[in-house]
């Protein structure tokens, strides 16, 4: 009978972290609790925390300035009483010498735009981040704050209970960037021709930072990539542009009557009933006439949106505007774009209809869109999604032509 040689599998010792396809994960995951069971989902004691937002901004076309005051409340629904807020400032991430431009793992590529080398050199200055001008309770007594460069913790003079609320103030300015020079998902798009912007802005407030029962407070630093958690939240927010812009924000549109002419008010109910065809509100002869005629004027455009986790907005006098309703089993959404004639004629032969066909289609199979909007701003190199609203590339050549 022949021996049988047995050989044994070396197994390395374990370390923490992936090892590799094939690794059991069951030393990885964390141990279920009454939070969060071992199937992932949420336990008995689950417990999310909910924000609001009360938001008056300012955008400055001449001076490509944000200004603005919020009213941030935290509704603590955790066990734990809490002794401090941690607020993100996404726009330091662009401050001179800060821990991102130390980290940036970028390299030259082979071919480089003129913008681009711009923004590598510095010829192009821009004096990013953003000032807190001041940080106060809602009776206008400031509270002491300390700001570590993306991360801002604010002292409550009243510890926060479980159960409660604590409602602060903050007020704030930054310079808004070339985003074709300076990468991000915010900013403007200068056009030479007629001497006009379209400002996509996104990442613009203090915004209450994630506290969850597995890593508390999640105040990590933003380097500008990847992307972070935020509270579901309720925003009412009044945005004041030059009076001859057209705004798109995440939510509903609460005074249309004070800020749409009783042309465009009219094609705005048109639209709502409508399901066949985008109604065109602006339309591109009369966005030609605006870039022409800068107002000095200004009015306050108003938008409510609910348990959203994020806010964005759009603003521009070179704006088309069409739009469309979408039935669905148990809402009714309005389809929008909002896209200038360089977007043309792709942008209105076939935007607002790409967006009622997402809605009915991601709708019929999974659930009916809850939200009362679904918008698409066009603009140049630029890819980004939030609550109601995406900023979208996909430019036609100046000729019109596209593939």
């Amino acid at each position: 009978m022949l021996p049988f040689l047995v050989y044994g599998q070396k197994i390395p010792p374990h370390k923490s972290g992936w090892q590799g396809k094939f690794e059991q994960l069951g030393t990885l995951l964390p141990t279920p609790n009454k939070y969060r069971t071992a199937a992932g989902t949420p336990g008995p004691a689950y417990w999310q925390q909910k924000a609001g937002y009360r938001i008056a901004v300012t955008l400055n076309e001449e001076e490509q300035t944000i200004s603005g005051r919020e009213t941030v409340t935290l509704f603590n629904h955790s066990p734990q009483t809490l002794h401090y807020l941690w607020l993100q400032l996404d726009q330091n991430v662009r401050q001179p010498g800060g821990p991102a431009w130390q980290t940036d793992p970028s390299s030259l590529s082979k071919k480089l735009e003129a913008q681009e080398l711009m923004g590598i050199t510095g010829e192009y200055f821009y004096e990013g981040g953003i000032t807190i001008e001041e940080v106060t309770d809602t009776l206008g007594r400031a509270l002491n704050y300390t700001i570590n460069n993306t991360m801002m913790r604010v002292e409550l003079p009243i510890p926060l209970s479980p159960g409660g609320h604590a409602s602060i103030e903050v007020a704030w300015h930054y310079k808004v960037y070339d985003r074709l020079v300076v990468e991000g998902r915010g900013g403007y798009e200068y056009f030479p021709d007629d001497d006009n912007y379209i400002f996509t802005i996104a990442q613009w407030y203090p915004r209450l930072a994630v506290y969850d029962d597995v890593e508390g407070w999640q105040n990590k630093q933003f380097l500008g990539q990847g992307e972070f958690a935020l509270n579901f939240a309720d925003f009412d927010v009044q945005i004041t542009v030059p009076a001859d812009h057209l705004v798109a924000a995440s939510g509903e549109l609460l005074n249309a009557d004070e800020v749409l002419t009783p042309a465009q008010l009219a094609r705005l109910v048109q639209a709502r009933q409508d399901t066949l065809n985008p109604v065109i509100i602006v339309s591109e002869k009369e966005a030609r006439k605006k870039e022409k005629v800068k107002s000095k004027k200004s009015k306050t455009w108003h938008f409510k949106a609910t348990n959203v986790r994020d806010f964005v907005f759009a603003s521009s006098r070179k704006f088309i505007w069409d739009a469309m309703a979408v039935p669905l089993a148990t809402t009714r959404p309005l389809a929008m774009s909002f896209y200038p004639k360089e977007g043309n004629p792709l942008w209105e032969k076939e935007s607002t209809r790409a967006v009622a066909n997402a809605l009915r289609t991601y709708s019929r199979h999974t659930f009916d869109y809850p939200y009362p909007v679904a918008i698409s701003i066009h603009t140049a190199e630029q890819g980004m999604e939030y609550p109601m609203i995406c900023f979208n590339g996909g430019r036609p050549g100046k000729t019109g032509r596209y593939s």
